[in-house]
Formats: structure tokens, C-alpha cells, sequence
């Protein structure tokens, strides 16, 4: 199990730009990135990347999170799964609180 302090410091260095744009082909708009959104099917983009706020927002199908829901909804992740891809994707090393091995 991943300790919670450890999780919270993964969200806080996950950069939801970094992690959507490994899926979603992003467009600077002003203080965003806009996209087809990857959960439905669009034509015209209404898939946000708001990097201030760290999330993402799909103004057609309603989806929105931040980097750990992006991955768990889009590469079907668990919680604890989208963490460690996100711990190495930013070279955090994740220790097991003990008893938990």
C-alpha cells in the first residue's frame, strides 16, 4: 500500500500537461491546451488542459480530474497503478508502509 504522504507528493509533481499530451495531441488556447477528447467521439475540440489549475475538463461528455483520473480512466488503471506510473514517470520512489510486503 502506497503511504498517503507519498501519493499526496506523486499528485503534487504530476503535471497534468505532461500526462495528457502522452495520449492527446494538445493545442495552446490562451492559459490552456484544447484537444478531441480521448472518451468520445468529437469533431470539433472540447477537450481542456488547464495547467494552472493542474486538471482536465471535457466540455461534451462532462469528464474532468486531475492526472491520476485521467490515467485511471483513459489507460484503465487502478488507484495504486495510475500512482506508480506516475512515480516513475517523475522518479519518485514509493516505499511501502511496513507490514505491507
Amino acid at each position: 500500500m502506497i503511504p498517503e504522504h507519498t501519493a499526496q507528493a506523486i499528485k503534487d509533481a504530476a503535471k497534468i500537461y505532461d500526462v495528457v499530451s502522452l495520449f492527446v495531441t494538445l493545442k495552446p488556447e490562451r492559459s490552456r491546451y484544447v484537444g478531441l477528447c480521448p472518451f468520445h467521439t468529437e469533431r470539433t475540440p472540447s477537450f481542456k488542459v488547464t495547467p494552472s489549475r493542474n486538471i482536465y475538463k471535457c466540455f461534451g461528455c462532462g469528464e474532468g480530474g486531475d492526472a491520476v483520473k485521467f490515467l485511471m480512466k483513459h489507460q484503465e488503471h487502478t488507484y495504486p497503478e495510475a500512482l506508480q506510473y506516475l512515480a516513475e514517470m517523475y522518479g519518485i520512489s514509493i516505499d511501502d508502509e511496513p507490514g505491507d510486503r
